[in-house]
């Protein structure tokens, strides 16, 4: 692990002095996340102190120590007289807890740590689930952001021949001027998708705690092992009851209920205070020594409403945590079928459609140069074209972002 964080951190290295953007796949952009996400950090923090919490629950009360000396012996006319001839009491004080308080308190906190603990992976799960989503999606954007950049290339050049054409008289000027428009509609939606780039690049730097733009590298084997195969509505959904970290906080919510009932139960028992006493002069014999025992009288203080309380709270916790199975199954059969749907739409688009529209792109092209279509049949197919591949792109993203929203409800990588 160590050598793979070192071989992570010399790429990283390279990559940032090379270039303006960080080329990374998306193992090496999970591998990043772990290491570098502040969030995560932060967390690890916080479970240090949980133990911290737990460590100290386990710790005995100070003894109490108390001394009394004389001020002044009137008598002997000696100020603060405490040696042989003069007067100190010297006493020590112990609190010794009954009913277990002590081992109930550790036991609450050790279960406090430990849904702590299942916060920092419900924590990963939800940031991972947002890095992935805006990587795929970031990556399909740019090759949009590219098809619209070499149509822009294309379409400028064919402005500017049409523009030297007008100037010679050979075309009207609407054609130039609806040449033009299409130019400025697909700069438009260029800026539309650049924007929304833009702002999946700042969720991957903040995740990722990068300060260059991310470059997604994906090949088509990572793209096709996103296949449903054998997975069934309940196959998934017993994993998801056994993986995710929310029911983990849920059931331990429930269990710290059911402890702190137990300890407002032990509260109820009044603690004792052992104690040993040492009075030189003050007793009915000089140097005294006494055993002293203390304890409080439940009487009128029994901690009825605490544990009143304590055990409404475990009814309440014990209702929440089934609520929250009911939803996971109903997230998890939602994010199968939208699996299902997207599968359908991608199925029923030909494998060959974006290379097949490419290529009619070209044509398209070398015939209107050469005059075989209308300007108003260029547009037209320029229009549809764009939008075909646009949509194409955003099919593909959605279709990931729906896998990735089922890892997500399962709380596992389905699709290695």
């Amino acid at each position: 692990m160590r050598l793979l964080s070192v071989a992570l951190f010399v790429f990283v290295s390279f990559s940032l002095s090379a270039q303006d953007t960080l080329r990374i796949s998306l193992a090496q952009a999970d591998s990043l996340f772990i290491q570098n996400n502040l969030a995560i950090l932060a967390e690890r923090y916080r479970i240090e102190a949980s133990r911290a919490f737990e460590l100290q629950d386990r710790l005995w009360e100070n003894p109490n120590l108390f001394v009394e000396i004389s001020a002044y012996n009137g008598t002997r006319g000696k100020v603060l007289d405490v040696g042989q001839q003069g007067q100190k009491i010297i006493s020590v004080q112990q609190l010794v807890y009954t009913a277990s308080k002590r081992n109930k308190r550790v036991a609450l906190a050790a279960e406090s740590t430990r849904m702590t603990e299942y916060e920092f992976f419900e924590l990963i799960r939800a940031l991972k689930f947002e890095l992935r989503e805006r990587f795929f999606e970031t990556y399909f954007l740019s090759h949009t952001i590219q098809l619209f950049d070499a149509q822009m290339a294309t379409l400028q050049a064919t402005v500017a021949a049409f523009e030297k054409e007008y100037n010679r008289n050979n075309v009207a000027l609407k054609e130039v001027l609806r040449l033009k428009a299409l130019l400025f509609q697909i700069t438009n939606d260029r800026t539309t998708i650049q924007y929304e780039l833009l702002d999946n690049q700042r969720e991957l730097r903040n995740i990722l705690q990068v300060e260059v733009p991310i470059s997604p590298r994906i090949d088509s084997a990572q793209l096709r092992r996103y296949r449903l195969g054998t997975y069934t509505s309940q196959s998934l959904q017993e994993k998801a009851l056994l993986s995710r970290a929310d029911l983990r906080i849920a059931e331990s919510l429930a269990r710290q209920a059911e402890l702190n009932y137990s300890l407002q139960k032990a509260l109820a028992v009044p603690d004792l205070r052992l104690g040993a006493t040492y009075d030189q002069a003050g007793s009915y014999i000089n140097n005294y020594l006494g055993l002293s025992l203390s304890t409080d009288l439940p009487i009128l203080n029994r901690n009825q409403g605490a544990i009143r309380a304590a055990r409404s709270m475990i009814t309440y916790q014990k209702t929440l945590e089934n609520a929250h199975k009911a939803s996971i199954l109903n997230e998890v059969e939602t994010a199968l079928r939208k699996v299902q749907e997207a599968d359908k739409v991608f199925e029923s688009v030909e494998g060959s459609f974006a290379a097949q529209f490419e290529l009619l792109s070209r044509g398209i092209y070398d015939n209107f140069q050469k005059g075989n279509i209308t300007l108003l049949e260029f547009i037209d197919f320029i229009e549809t074209y764009n939008e075909s591949i646009k949509q194409f792109n955003r099919l593909q993203a959605d279709r990931i972002r729906v896998y990735e929203e089922l890892n997500y409800a399962v709380a596992e990588e389905l699709f290695k």
